[in-house]
């Protein structure tokens, strides 16, 4: 089976680019992928699987594969929103929503997995057990798609789940790893303060809600240098400080909006508490009264331990001339929805080098002239579906059984 399923992705390699392209021209917001979703699922009918759509709260998709023989049951995902970002490259296949591109590679997500998830269809005789492809809407805007996947009980039976990320950070040809807590949760604050206007002559007359916004600025990065452990990371940004008026004008009111990211739920709870604490002190000491909310978006990303290593030592043992190198990646400081599945089922999120080759400088993620090599499509392709072929060998998995 993967001799054959290696040979029949080399065979599809085109058509992965073409679907890729196709979905890079037409990219869709998050909650609003209708076209991309319906899009997948005509692409999986009549075929021989189970199609669920509306998965969750918006467009999400879940193909079931079932094998010959019972087993195991393993999920594959992949997310297919796009971003508000005007698009900046150069090239024919260029976004034709305006203000709205595939900045972050799901373009090239979801055209792997289709690929290789008709590949395995066509392979299922060889399968013992199933496989659940998942094609997630909205990744990128909390409160996200995976979690209501999860909620809605239609992969409750999963055993362990995989998931890749394309990252410009290394050429094509590179598969990344990196074990335990690997990418940092989210949270979402907003802080409004009401003070008491007036003219800036006369300071003492009013309540200055600008110099309280200030003081709680600067005050909220003593959590991370100050009540953090040095050994935990924590990062704390002020994105919104909505305090425009007349240079003479001592403001009303004012908000300020910002996150805060962390690779620990320890320090997220820290965080939380402490940002709690300034806002109280803040209302004291400036005469001024606060609205401040702590929303928690996505958490931790954690990559089993045991699975991470049998998903790598799998990668490695590949003789394959588009498999050049299996790397540690490091840890990452963004934020990924596939945290949420893997608090509940044990599984790895890995990431697929794809910077482009003949570049002075390749884009990272979230750029508007963020691009990929397209060969990265086929790598993404052949490691997972090596993933899914020693999962199935029932020596592999009986050790890694053992491990879990």
């Amino acid at each position: 089976m993967r001799k054959q399923l290696m040979t029949m992705l080399e065979e599809r390699n085109e058509e992965m680019i073409n679907i890729r392209r196709y979905l890079h021209q037409y990219p869709e917001l998050s909650f609003e992928e209708a076209n991309t979703a319906n899009f997948i699922a005509e692409f999986y009918e009549g075929k021989d699987v189970d199609i669920e759509r509306n998965v969750g709260n918006g467009f999400g998709i879940v193909v079931t594969i079932k094998g010959e023989n019972p087993g195991n049951t393993i999920a594959l995902r992949a997310d297919f929103d796009a971003l508000a970002i005007k698009e900046e490259t150069d090239v024919p296949f260029k976004s034709k929503n305006d203000g709205v591109m595939h900045a972050c590679g799901h373009d090239g997500h979801t055209a792997y997995l289709m690929v290789l998830a008709d590949c395995l269809i066509q392979l299922k005789s060889s399968l013992s057990g199933t496989i659940k492809i998942i094609h997630q809407h909205a990744e990128e805007m909390p409160p996200g798609g995976a979690k209501s996947i999860l909620d809605s009980g239609i992969i409750d039976d999963v055993d362990h789940i995989f998931g890749t990320h394309l990252m410009p950070v290394d050429s094509a040809g590179t598969v990344g790893f990196n074990s335990g807590y690997s990418m940092a949760g989210m949270s979402r604050f907003v802080l409004g303060i009401q003070g008491n206007g007036g003219h800036g002559s006369s300071p003492h007359l009013a309540n200055d809600p600008i110099v309280a916004g200030a003081h709680f600025v600067t005050a909220i990065q003593t959590i991370i240098s100050r009540r953090l452990n040095p050994f935990d990371v924590g990062v704390i940004t002020v994105g919104s400080f909505d305090g425009k008026g007349a240079r003479n004008v001592i403001k009303d009111r004012i908000e300020l909006e910002g996150d805060a990211r962390y690779m620990s739920v320890e320090a997220r709870q820290i965080i939380e508490t402490e940002m709690h604490r300034i806002v109280k002190g803040i209302e004291i000491e400036f005469g001024v009264t606060c609205d401040f909310t702590f929303t928690n978006n996505y958490p931790p990303l954690y990559n089993h331990p045991e699975i991470t290593e049998f998903v790598k030592s799998s990668i490695e043992k590949m003789d394959d001339q588009d498999i050049k190198q299996v790397i540690e990646f490091p840890k990452f400081s963004g934020s990924e929805d596939f945290s949420y599945y893997l608090e509940k089922i044990p599984g790895t999120f890995f990431f697929i080098g794809c910077k482009p080759k003949v570049v002075e400088k390749a884009y990272f993620n979230h750029h508007p002239k963020f691009d990929i090599d397209e060969d990265s499509l086929l790598v993404a392709a052949k490691s997972v579906g090596q993933v899914v072929c020693s999962y199935f060998q029932q020596s592999h998995h009986s050790e890694l059984e053992k491990t879990v």
